[in-house]
């Protein structure tokens, strides 16, 4: 039975692969969580600065952008661990079992594919960004290290939908990520 305290997510995966499992979904958990505090806590503060001293902080657009992309990139390895990914599932719902299972396997192992491929092209565009030598105008760092979690999330989403078509190959049930079966209950406590 899928687990149903998304808070304290525990893989259904056996052996390496859940321990695997449920270090990333710490360690993204801990991602989101940090930087939605902080993308928050910088625009208050940018807003009071802005207001009181009459000037914003220069640097505050920099540091927001940077847990942009930090939290889009760790937030679709967790949306796809959640089993919540939009899905076009009219003709998926008409099936059998089986051909549901078929089709959810197909569907991850192409899906992990893909997040693959994204994650090895978006690593050379950050080899091409690093040898341009770009940096950040206010905070003066090198611009390719804020985009270092574009591959690592494409790869850790990758490695969630490949863990979504082991547990449907190894399970009887038909599940939409390794931890969520298929199915339209309310979901809402979840996150």
């Amino acid at each position: 039975m899928p687990n149903s305290d998304r808070l304290d997510y525990q893989s259904e995966l056996p052996g390496l692969l859940g321990s695997i499992d449920n270090l990333f979904s710490k360690v993204e958990a801990i991602m989101l969580a940090t930087g939605v505090l902080l993308m928050a806590l910088n625009t208050c503060i940018n807003v009071v600065a802005r207001f009181v001293f009459g000037e914003g902080l220069f640097f505050a657009g920099e540091i927001n952008r940077i847990l942009i992309i930090l939290i889009t990139f760790a937030g679709i390895g967790f949306a796809a661990r959640l089993g919540r990914h939009i899905r076009m599932s009219a003709f998926f719902d008409m099936l059998p079992k089986k051909g549901r299972k078929f089709v959810m396997i197909v569907v991850s192992i192409i899906t992990a594919v893909i997040m693959f491929a994204l994650a090895y092209f978006s690593f050379q565009y950050i080899i091409s960004v690093y040898e341009r030598g770009r940096i950040l105008p206010a905070l003066g760092f090198e611009i390719w290290w804020i985009y270092i979690w574009v591959p690592l999330g494409f790869a850790i989403t990758g490695l969630q939908y490949f863990l979504t078509a082991y547990k449907n190959f190894i399970s009887d049930d038909v599940y939409l990520s390794s931890g969520v079966a298929d199915g339209y209950a309310d979901h809402e406590h979840d996150l």
